[in-house]
Protein backbone atom coordinates (compact mmCIF):
# COMPACT_ATOMS: atom_id res chain seq x y z
CA UNK A 1 0.00 0.00 0.00
CA UNK A 2 1.32 3.45 -0.93
CA UNK A 3 1.53 6.54 1.01
CA UNK A 4 -1.42 7.53 2.65
CA UNK A 5 -2.93 11.34 3.73
CA UNK A 6 -3.65 10.49 6.74
CA UNK A 7 -2.61 7.91 9.47
CA UNK A 8 -4.07 8.91 12.27
CA UNK A 9 -7.11 6.34 11.70
CA UNK A 10 -4.81 3.77 11.20
CA UNK A 11 -3.66 4.69 14.78
CA UNK A 12 -6.61 5.20 16.48
CA UNK A 13 -7.85 1.50 15.09
CA UNK A 14 -4.14 0.02 16.27
CA UNK A 15 -5.16 1.66 19.85
CA UNK A 16 -8.83 0.03 19.81
CA UNK A 17 -7.72 -2.92 18.34
CA UNK A 18 -4.79 -3.32 20.94
CA UNK A 19 -7.11 -2.02 23.59
CA UNK A 20 -10.25 -4.95 22.74
CA UNK A 21 -7.50 -7.86 22.78
CA UNK A 22 -6.03 -6.63 26.25
CA UNK A 23 -9.96 -6.71 27.71
CA UNK A 24 -10.51 -10.12 26.21
CA UNK A 25 -7.61 -11.61 27.66
CA UNK A 26 -7.52 -9.68 30.82
CA UNK A 27 -9.80 -12.96 32.54
CA UNK A 28 -8.02 -15.25 31.00
CA UNK A 29 -4.95 -15.25 33.13
CA UNK A 30 -4.94 -14.51 37.01
CA UNK A 31 -2.68 -11.81 38.30
CA UNK A 32 1.16 -12.25 38.78
CA UNK A 33 2.73 -11.92 42.28
CA UNK A 34 3.64 -8.24 41.46
CA UNK A 35 -0.05 -7.27 40.46
CA UNK A 36 -1.16 -9.39 43.11
CA UNK A 37 1.51 -7.25 46.06
CA UNK A 38 0.21 -4.02 44.16
CA UNK A 39 -2.86 -4.72 45.12
CA UNK A 40 -2.00 -4.45 48.86
CA UNK A 41 -0.85 -0.88 48.40
CA UNK A 42 -5.03 -0.27 47.77
CA UNK A 43 -5.35 -1.77 51.08
CA UNK A 44 -3.73 1.28 52.74
CA UNK A 45 -3.50 4.21 51.53
CA UNK A 46 -0.10 6.69 51.77
CA UNK A 47 2.14 8.83 50.38
CA UNK A 48 4.84 6.10 49.56
CA UNK A 49 5.49 2.32 49.96
CA UNK A 50 8.27 0.47 51.14
CA UNK A 51 9.47 -0.01 47.72
CA UNK A 52 7.97 2.73 44.91
CA UNK A 53 5.47 5.96 45.20
CA UNK A 54 1.89 5.68 45.09
CA UNK A 55 0.98 6.04 41.50
CA UNK A 56 0.24 2.48 41.09
CA UNK A 57 -1.81 2.38 44.11
CA UNK A 58 -3.60 5.43 42.96
CA UNK A 59 -4.51 3.72 39.11
CA UNK A 60 -6.01 1.03 40.78
CA UNK A 61 -7.97 2.20 43.49
CA UNK A 62 -9.64 4.48 40.48
CA UNK A 63 -10.36 1.82 38.26
CA UNK A 64 -11.38 -0.26 41.24
CA UNK A 65 -14.15 2.00 42.17
CA UNK A 66 -12.07 2.55 45.40
CA UNK A 67 -11.88 -1.23 45.75
CA UNK A 68 -15.03 -2.36 45.65
CA UNK A 69 -14.56 -3.89 42.06
CA UNK A 70 -11.88 -6.46 42.59
CA UNK A 71 -10.74 -8.61 39.80
CA UNK A 72 -8.18 -9.28 37.25
CA UNK A 73 -9.69 -6.84 34.62
CA UNK A 74 -10.33 -3.80 36.93
CA UNK A 75 -6.30 -4.33 38.36
CA UNK A 76 -5.76 -4.16 35.16
CA UNK A 77 -7.83 -2.16 33.22
CA UNK A 78 -5.76 1.86 34.14
CA UNK A 79 -2.72 -0.53 32.66
CA UNK A 80 -4.86 -0.87 28.99
CA UNK A 81 -6.00 3.03 29.36
CA UNK A 82 -2.33 4.30 29.94
CA UNK A 83 -1.29 2.14 27.24
CA UNK A 84 -3.94 3.95 24.52
CA UNK A 85 -2.84 7.04 25.42
CA UNK A 86 0.61 6.60 25.56
CA UNK A 87 0.41 5.11 21.62
CA UNK A 88 -0.87 8.44 20.77
CA UNK A 89 1.55 11.01 22.44
CA UNK A 90 4.35 8.19 20.14
CA UNK A 91 1.90 9.53 17.22
CA UNK A 92 2.03 12.72 17.63
CA UNK A 93 5.61 12.83 18.60
CA UNK A 94 6.64 11.56 15.36
CA UNK A 95 4.52 13.43 13.44
CA UNK A 96 6.15 16.57 15.05
CA UNK A 97 9.68 15.30 14.64
CA UNK A 98 8.97 13.98 11.20
CA UNK A 99 5.50 13.17 9.13
CA UNK A 100 2.56 11.36 9.85
CA UNK A 101 3.45 7.93 8.29
CA UNK A 102 7.13 8.04 10.71
CA UNK A 103 4.32 8.75 13.81
CA UNK A 104 2.51 5.29 12.46
CA UNK A 105 5.73 3.11 12.40
CA UNK A 106 6.68 4.67 16.01
CA UNK A 107 3.19 3.53 16.94
CA UNK A 108 3.48 0.24 15.46
CA UNK A 109 7.06 -0.43 17.21
CA UNK A 110 5.93 0.77 21.07
CA UNK A 111 3.03 -1.11 20.16
CA UNK A 112 5.35 -4.19 19.29
CA UNK A 113 7.51 -3.98 21.85
CA UNK A 114 6.87 -6.58 24.48
CA UNK A 115 7.77 -4.16 27.43
CA UNK A 116 5.75 -1.30 25.96
CA UNK A 117 2.87 -2.78 24.56
CA UNK A 118 2.41 -5.72 26.86
CA UNK A 119 4.54 -5.47 30.27
CA UNK A 120 3.61 -2.04 30.84
CA UNK A 121 1.06 -1.91 29.37
CA UNK A 122 -1.16 -5.04 30.18
CA UNK A 123 0.00 -6.01 33.63
CA UNK A 124 0.40 -4.15 36.61
CA UNK A 125 3.03 -2.59 36.94
CA UNK A 126 4.72 1.43 38.57
CA UNK A 127 5.52 1.25 34.74
CA UNK A 128 1.70 0.88 33.88
CA UNK A 129 0.85 4.80 35.21
CA UNK A 130 4.32 6.08 34.16
CA UNK A 131 4.71 5.66 30.10
CA UNK A 132 1.58 7.96 29.25
CA UNK A 133 3.71 10.57 31.32
CA UNK A 134 6.87 9.63 30.24
CA UNK A 135 5.75 9.65 26.40
CA UNK A 136 3.98 12.93 27.64
CA UNK A 137 7.11 14.44 28.58
CA UNK A 138 8.55 13.20 25.28
CA UNK A 139 6.19 15.21 23.17
CA UNK A 140 6.22 18.39 25.04
CA UNK A 141 10.19 18.35 24.68
CA UNK A 142 9.62 17.53 21.23
CA UNK A 143 7.56 20.79 21.12
CA UNK A 144 10.47 22.87 22.29
CA UNK A 145 12.79 21.34 20.64
CA UNK A 146 11.12 21.84 16.93
CA UNK A 147 9.50 25.07 17.51
CA UNK A 148 12.15 27.83 18.96
CA UNK A 149 9.15 30.10 18.92
CA UNK A 150 8.06 28.03 22.12
CA UNK A 151 11.20 28.65 24.13
CA UNK A 152 9.52 31.67 25.73
CA UNK A 153 6.46 29.94 26.60
CA UNK A 154 5.68 29.88 30.09
CA UNK A 155 2.76 27.12 30.02
CA UNK A 156 4.66 24.47 28.06
CA UNK A 157 7.60 25.14 30.66
CA UNK A 158 5.33 24.32 33.38
CA UNK A 159 3.35 21.64 32.45
CA UNK A 160 6.50 19.63 31.25
CA UNK A 161 7.78 20.10 34.80
CA UNK A 162 4.36 19.08 35.94
CA UNK A 163 4.29 15.61 33.59
CA UNK A 164 7.42 14.74 34.59
CA UNK A 165 6.73 15.28 38.14
CA UNK A 166 3.37 12.89 37.43
CA UNK A 167 6.27 10.35 36.05
CA UNK A 168 8.46 10.26 39.13
CA UNK A 169 5.24 9.99 41.37
CA UNK A 170 4.70 6.29 39.48
CA UNK A 171 8.38 5.52 39.52
CA UNK A 172 11.59 7.50 40.54
CA UNK A 173 12.72 6.36 37.37
CA UNK A 174 11.14 9.38 35.79
CA UNK A 175 13.58 11.50 36.99
CA UNK A 176 15.64 10.17 33.86
CA UNK A 177 13.64 12.22 31.62
CA UNK A 178 15.11 15.58 33.63
CA UNK A 179 19.10 13.72 33.14
CA UNK A 180 18.29 13.37 29.09
CA UNK A 181 16.60 16.44 28.63
CA UNK A 182 19.75 18.12 30.70
CA UNK A 183 22.56 15.90 28.60
CA UNK A 184 20.74 17.70 24.98
CA UNK A 185 20.20 21.52 27.21
CA UNK A 186 24.30 20.67 27.57
CA UNK A 187 24.95 19.48 24.44
CA UNK A 188 22.62 21.69 22.00
CA UNK A 189 20.77 24.46 23.76
CA UNK A 190 23.06 25.95 26.15
CA UNK A 191 21.42 29.62 25.57
CA UNK A 192 18.24 27.59 27.88
CA UNK A 193 20.42 27.47 31.13
CA UNK A 194 19.86 31.29 31.23
CA UNK A 195 16.33 30.73 30.69
CA UNK A 196 14.36 31.29 34.27
CA UNK A 197 11.64 29.22 32.68
CA UNK A 198 13.62 25.59 32.68
CA UNK A 199 14.06 26.01 36.10
CA UNK A 200 10.53 26.87 37.37
CA UNK A 201 9.83 23.69 35.28
CA UNK A 202 12.46 21.52 37.45
CA UNK A 203 11.48 22.95 40.78
CA UNK A 204 7.94 21.79 39.81
CA UNK A 205 9.20 18.34 39.66
CA UNK A 206 10.86 18.50 42.70
CA UNK A 207 7.00 19.80 44.12
CA UNK A 208 6.09 16.50 42.86
CA UNK A 209 8.49 14.55 44.71
CA UNK A 210 7.35 15.90 48.60
CA UNK A 211 5.27 12.90 49.13
CA UNK A 212 7.89 10.47 48.74
CA UNK A 213 10.58 12.16 50.66
CA UNK A 214 8.02 13.25 53.79
CA UNK A 215 7.21 9.48 54.12
CA UNK A 216 10.62 8.47 53.60
CA UNK A 217 11.67 10.59 56.84
CA UNK A 218 9.26 9.51 58.64
CA UNK A 219 10.41 5.80 57.59
CA UNK A 220 13.70 6.35 57.71
CA UNK A 221 14.66 6.51 54.19
CA UNK A 222 13.80 2.31 53.93
CA UNK A 223 12.71 2.91 50.13
CA UNK A 224 16.58 4.18 49.37
CA UNK A 225 18.37 1.78 51.83
CA UNK A 226 16.26 -1.01 49.92
CA UNK A 227 17.05 0.28 46.27
CA UNK A 228 20.61 0.76 47.25
CA UNK A 229 21.12 -2.72 48.70
CA UNK A 230 19.90 -3.96 45.37
CA UNK A 231 22.95 -2.35 43.17
CA UNK A 232 25.47 -2.29 45.74
CA UNK A 233 29.07 -3.32 43.76
CA UNK A 234 30.57 -6.64 44.76
CA UNK A 235 32.74 -7.04 42.00
CA UNK A 236 32.47 -7.87 37.94
CA UNK A 237 29.25 -9.79 37.19
CA UNK A 238 29.60 -10.53 33.55
CA UNK A 239 26.70 -13.03 34.09
CA UNK A 240 24.54 -10.33 35.48
CA UNK A 241 25.34 -8.22 32.27
CA UNK A 242 25.02 -11.05 29.79
CA UNK A 243 21.46 -11.50 31.36
CA UNK A 244 20.75 -7.50 31.38
CA UNK A 245 21.41 -7.99 27.28
CA UNK A 246 19.41 -10.38 26.86
CA UNK A 247 16.60 -9.66 29.12
CA UNK A 248 16.51 -6.57 27.00
CA UNK A 249 16.33 -8.88 23.77
CA UNK A 250 13.78 -10.50 24.71
CA UNK A 251 11.46 -7.58 26.42
CA UNK A 252 11.71 -5.37 23.58
CA UNK A 253 10.92 -8.20 21.28
CA UNK A 254 14.05 -9.69 19.22
CA UNK A 255 12.79 -7.76 16.25
CA UNK A 256 12.77 -4.79 17.55
CA UNK A 257 15.24 -4.82 19.20
CA UNK A 258 17.59 -5.18 16.33
CA UNK A 259 15.59 -3.09 14.47
CA UNK A 260 16.44 -0.06 16.97
CA UNK A 261 20.04 -1.22 16.98
CA UNK A 262 20.62 -1.27 13.35
CA UNK A 263 18.59 2.24 13.12
CA UNK A 264 21.77 3.26 15.39
CA UNK A 265 24.36 2.60 13.65
CA UNK A 266 23.02 3.75 10.42
CA UNK A 267 22.21 6.83 11.53
CA UNK A 268 26.03 7.22 13.47
CA UNK A 269 27.08 6.27 9.64
CA UNK A 270 24.55 9.28 7.85
CA UNK A 271 22.26 7.21 6.19
CA UNK A 272 19.43 8.86 6.97
CA UNK A 273 18.74 11.96 8.92
CA UNK A 274 16.08 14.21 10.30
CA UNK A 275 14.65 17.54 8.52
CA UNK A 276 16.63 19.32 11.74
CA UNK A 277 19.94 18.09 12.77
CA UNK A 278 19.25 18.55 16.58
CA UNK A 279 16.49 15.81 16.67
CA UNK A 280 18.89 12.78 16.54
CA UNK A 281 21.10 14.91 19.34
CA UNK A 282 17.79 14.88 21.61
CA UNK A 283 16.85 10.98 20.70
CA UNK A 284 20.40 10.14 21.80
CA UNK A 285 20.40 12.42 25.08
CA UNK A 286 16.71 11.04 25.89
CA UNK A 287 17.58 7.51 25.79
CA UNK A 288 21.65 7.14 26.73
CA UNK A 289 21.76 8.55 30.06
CA UNK A 290 19.29 5.67 31.41
CA UNK A 291 20.88 2.65 29.53
CA UNK A 292 24.42 3.77 30.25
CA UNK A 293 23.34 3.79 33.91
CA UNK A 294 21.88 0.55 34.22
CA UNK A 295 24.43 -1.30 32.22
CA UNK A 296 26.80 -0.03 34.57
CA UNK A 297 24.73 -1.26 37.78
CA UNK A 298 24.59 -4.68 35.54
CA UNK A 299 28.16 -5.06 35.15
CA UNK A 300 28.70 -5.52 39.20
CA UNK A 301 24.89 -6.80 40.20
CA UNK A 302 21.57 -8.66 38.82
CA UNK A 303 19.09 -6.15 37.02
CA UNK A 304 15.72 -6.31 35.80
CA UNK A 305 15.48 -5.70 31.65
CA UNK A 306 12.15 -3.88 32.61
CA UNK A 307 14.39 -1.33 34.34
CA UNK A 308 16.21 0.24 31.24
CA UNK A 309 12.98 -0.56 28.85
CA UNK A 310 11.73 3.52 28.61
CA UNK A 311 15.34 4.20 27.25
CA UNK A 312 14.34 2.57 24.25
CA UNK A 313 11.43 4.67 23.82
CA UNK A 314 13.26 7.54 22.07
CA UNK A 315 15.17 5.03 19.86
CA UNK A 316 12.11 3.84 18.13
CA UNK A 317 12.03 7.04 16.50
CA UNK A 318 15.24 6.05 15.47
CA UNK A 319 13.68 3.02 13.60
CA UNK A 320 10.35 5.21 12.35
CA UNK A 321 12.34 8.07 10.24
CA UNK A 322 14.60 4.93 8.50
CA UNK A 323 12.01 3.04 7.62
CA UNK A 324 10.28 6.00 6.17
CA UNK A 325 12.97 6.98 4.28
CA UNK A 326 14.01 3.87 2.85
CA UNK A 327 10.04 2.75 1.79
CA UNK A 328 6.92 4.75 1.32
CA UNK A 329 4.37 1.27 2.67
CA UNK A 330 1.87 1.48 4.85
CA UNK A 331 2.56 -1.78 6.84
CA UNK A 332 6.91 -2.48 6.29
CA UNK A 333 7.17 -6.40 6.10
CA UNK A 334 9.40 -5.98 9.11
CA UNK A 335 6.64 -4.43 11.01
CA UNK A 336 4.48 -7.25 10.53
CA UNK A 337 7.24 -9.89 11.66
CA UNK A 338 7.36 -7.98 15.02
CA UNK A 339 3.69 -7.33 15.46
CA UNK A 340 3.47 -11.24 14.48
CA UNK A 341 6.15 -11.84 17.15
CA UNK A 342 4.40 -10.24 20.16
CA UNK A 343 1.13 -11.87 19.44
CA UNK A 344 2.31 -15.26 18.88
CA UNK A 345 3.90 -14.80 21.46
CA UNK A 346 1.05 -14.04 23.76
CA UNK A 347 -1.32 -16.14 22.67
CA UNK A 348 1.67 -19.03 23.34
CA UNK A 349 2.07 -18.33 27.19
CA UNK A 350 -1.61 -17.83 28.06
CA UNK A 351 -2.41 -21.16 26.40
CA UNK A 352 0.54 -22.67 28.72
CA UNK A 353 -0.68 -20.42 31.63
CA UNK A 354 -4.20 -22.01 30.95
CA UNK A 355 -3.76 -25.22 29.27
CA UNK A 356 -0.55 -26.85 29.90
CA UNK A 357 -0.97 -30.37 31.91
CA UNK A 358 3.26 -29.82 32.76
CA UNK A 359 4.78 -27.04 34.55
CA UNK A 360 8.45 -25.92 33.56
CA UNK A 361 10.12 -25.93 36.81
CA UNK A 362 11.70 -28.35 38.94
CA UNK A 363 10.39 -32.31 39.33
CA UNK A 364 11.57 -32.85 42.84
CA UNK A 365 8.97 -33.74 45.01
CA UNK A 366 10.37 -31.38 47.55
CA UNK A 367 10.38 -28.29 45.17
CA UNK A 368 7.92 -29.25 42.59
CA UNK A 369 7.36 -26.60 40.01
CA UNK A 370 9.92 -24.57 41.61
CA UNK A 371 10.61 -21.57 38.83
CA UNK A 372 8.15 -22.20 36.22
CA UNK A 373 7.06 -18.58 35.31
CA UNK A 374 3.34 -20.14 34.29
CA UNK A 375 2.50 -20.98 37.69
CA UNK A 376 2.48 -17.31 39.02
CA UNK A 377 -0.40 -16.87 36.59
CA UNK A 378 -2.67 -19.83 37.87
CA UNK A 379 -4.44 -21.75 40.13
CA UNK A 380 -4.58 -19.42 42.94
CA UNK A 381 -8.32 -18.89 42.49
CA UNK A 382 -9.36 -22.18 42.50
CA UNK A 383 -6.64 -22.51 45.98
CA UNK A 384 -8.94 -19.80 47.12
CA UNK A 385 -12.47 -21.60 47.11
CA UNK A 386 -10.84 -24.90 48.50
CA UNK A 387 -9.44 -22.93 51.33
CA UNK A 388 -12.89 -21.09 51.84
CA UNK A 389 -14.21 -24.34 52.28
CA UNK A 390 -11.71 -26.23 54.95
CA UNK A 391 -11.11 -23.32 57.15
CA UNK A 392 -15.58 -23.92 57.54
CA UNK A 393 -15.32 -27.53 58.00
CA UNK A 394 -12.51 -26.78 60.49
CA UNK A 395 -14.30 -24.25 62.61
CA UNK A 396 -17.41 -26.44 62.69
CA UNK A 397 -14.96 -29.67 63.58
CA UNK A 398 -13.28 -28.13 66.18
CA UNK A 399 -10.06 -28.78 64.35
CA UNK A 400 -9.36 -24.68 64.99
CA UNK A 401 -10.85 -22.02 66.42
CA UNK A 402 -13.13 -19.59 65.23
CA UNK A 403 -11.15 -16.74 63.93
CA UNK A 404 -8.28 -17.61 62.89
CA UNK A 405 -5.59 -16.24 60.78
CA UNK A 406 -3.52 -16.38 57.95
CA UNK A 407 0.62 -16.26 57.43
CA UNK A 408 3.28 -15.05 55.19
CA UNK A 409 6.64 -14.83 55.78
CA UNK A 410 7.14 -13.02 52.89
CA UNK A 411 5.88 -10.18 49.99
CA UNK A 412 5.36 -13.93 47.34
CA UNK A 413 3.19 -15.48 47.64
CA UNK A 414 1.66 -13.09 50.35
CA UNK A 415 0.07 -10.77 47.63
CA UNK A 416 -1.25 -13.89 46.03
CA UNK A 417 -2.85 -14.99 49.53
CA UNK A 418 -4.37 -11.80 50.39
CA UNK A 419 -5.89 -11.44 46.30
CA UNK A 420 -7.14 -14.86 46.17
CA UNK A 421 -7.56 -16.36 49.72
CA UNK A 422 -7.67 -13.87 52.71
CA UNK A 423 -10.16 -11.72 50.79
CA UNK A 424 -12.43 -14.77 49.51
CA UNK A 425 -12.17 -16.76 52.63
CA UNK A 426 -12.24 -13.34 55.06
CA UNK A 427 -9.41 -14.91 57.24
CA UNK A 428 -7.13 -12.15 57.40
CA UNK A 429 -3.73 -12.04 56.57
CA UNK A 430 -0.45 -11.27 58.89
CA UNK A 431 2.74 -11.21 58.11
CA UNK A 432 5.35 -12.78 60.07
CA UNK A 433 8.96 -12.23 58.81
CA UNK A 434 11.65 -9.65 58.33
CA UNK A 435 10.81 -6.43 56.62
CA UNK A 436 13.33 -7.38 53.56
CA UNK A 437 10.79 -9.99 53.06
CA UNK A 438 7.42 -8.75 53.98
CA UNK A 439 7.61 -5.38 52.23
CA UNK A 440 4.05 -4.07 52.46
CA UNK A 441 3.33 -6.67 54.90
CA UNK A 442 4.66 -5.16 57.75
CA UNK A 443 2.35 -1.94 57.56
CA UNK A 444 -0.60 -4.02 56.58
CA UNK A 445 0.26 -5.19 60.46
CA UNK A 446 -0.49 -2.00 61.85
CA UNK A 447 -3.89 -2.04 60.91
CA UNK A 448 -4.99 -5.58 61.62
CA UNK A 449 -5.54 -6.73 64.99
CA UNK A 450 -2.94 -9.55 64.52
CA UNK A 451 -1.89 -12.76 66.71
CA UNK A 452 -2.70 -12.83 70.21
CA UNK A 453 -2.35 -15.61 72.84
CA UNK A 454 -4.42 -18.36 72.32
CA UNK A 455 -5.12 -17.80 68.38
CA UNK A 456 -4.98 -20.88 65.90
CA UNK A 457 -3.53 -19.81 62.37
CA UNK A 458 -3.25 -21.44 58.64
CA UNK A 459 0.05 -21.67 56.62
CA UNK A 460 0.27 -22.20 53.15
CA UNK A 461 2.77 -23.60 51.25
CA UNK A 462 2.96 -23.62 47.31
CA UNK A 463 5.26 -26.69 46.31
CA UNK A 464 6.91 -24.25 43.75
CA UNK A 465 7.42 -22.00 46.37
CA UNK A 466 8.99 -24.73 49.37
CA UNK A 467 9.73 -23.37 53.00
CA UNK A 468 10.15 -25.31 56.59
CA UNK A 469 6.80 -23.87 58.71
CA UNK A 470 8.36 -25.37 61.68
CA UNK A 471 11.19 -22.77 61.40
CA UNK A 472 9.14 -19.97 60.13
CA UNK A 473 6.51 -20.27 62.79
CA UNK A 474 7.47 -22.94 65.32
CA UNK A 475 8.91 -19.94 67.74
CA UNK A 476 5.37 -18.64 68.16
CA UNK A 477 2.82 -21.80 68.26
CA UNK A 478 2.76 -25.03 70.43
CA UNK A 479 1.41 -27.64 68.09
CA UNK A 480 2.36 -27.44 64.10
CA UNK A 481 0.09 -30.29 61.93
CA UNK A 482 -0.32 -30.80 58.16
CA UNK A 483 -4.09 -30.62 57.21
CA UNK A 484 -4.08 -30.96 53.51
CA UNK A 485 -2.91 -31.61 50.28
CA UNK A 486 -3.91 -29.61 47.20
CA UNK A 487 -3.50 -30.28 43.92
CA UNK A 488 -3.50 -27.64 41.33
CA UNK A 489 -4.37 -29.53 37.61
CA UNK A 490 -3.94 -28.57 34.47
CA UNK A 491 -4.93 -30.22 31.35
CA UNK A 492 -5.32 -32.99 33.13
CA UNK A 493 -1.85 -32.69 35.09
CA UNK A 494 -1.11 -31.94 38.38
CA UNK A 495 1.17 -28.88 37.91
CA UNK A 496 1.32 -28.17 41.44
CA UNK A 497 0.64 -28.71 45.33
CA UNK A 498 -0.63 -26.56 48.18
CA UNK A 499 0.38 -27.95 51.53
CA UNK A 500 -2.12 -26.34 54.17
CA UNK A 501 -0.75 -26.61 57.73
CA UNK A 502 -3.20 -25.91 61.20
CA UNK A 503 -1.05 -23.70 63.67
CA UNK A 504 -2.44 -23.98 66.91
CA UNK A 505 -2.54 -22.21 70.43
CA UNK A 506 -0.20 -19.00 69.60
CA UNK A 507 2.28 -18.89 72.41
CA UNK A 508 4.44 -15.62 71.59
CA UNK A 509 3.38 -12.51 69.83
CA UNK A 510 5.93 -11.84 67.50
CA UNK A 511 7.51 -8.19 67.84
CA UNK A 512 6.33 -5.57 65.64
CA UNK A 513 8.70 -4.65 62.78
CA UNK A 514 8.01 -1.13 62.52
CA UNK A 515 8.36 1.17 65.49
Amino acid sequence: MLLMKSYTKPVLYLIGISFIVKLLLASTIELGNDEVYYWTYVLRPDWNYFDHPPMVAWMIRMFSFNGWWASELSLRLGSFVGAAFSTWFIFKTGKLIGNERLGWYAALLYTASVYTGFIAGFFVLPDSPQMPFWTGALYIMAYLVIHKSEEKNWSVWIFLGMVIGLATLAKVHGLFLWAGFGLYILLQKRHWLSNPRLYVSAFITLLFLIPILYWNIQNDFITYRFHSGRVTHTGINTDAFLQEIVGEFAYQNPFVFVLVWLSVFLFIRKQFRFRQQRIGAWLFSMSLPMLLVFWGIALFNPTLPHWSGPAYIPLYFLVAAWLDQRKSVFFPGILKWAIGFVTVALLTGIALIRYSPVHFGSQSKEAYGEYCPTLDLSGWASLGEQFSSIVKEDIAEGQINSNPVLLTNKWFPGGHLEFYVSRISGVPLIGIGSLQDLHQFAWLNRQRAGLQIGMDAYAIVPSNLPMNVAEAYGTYFKTIEPAEKLKQQRGGGVVRYFYIYRLRNCKKVPDPLLP
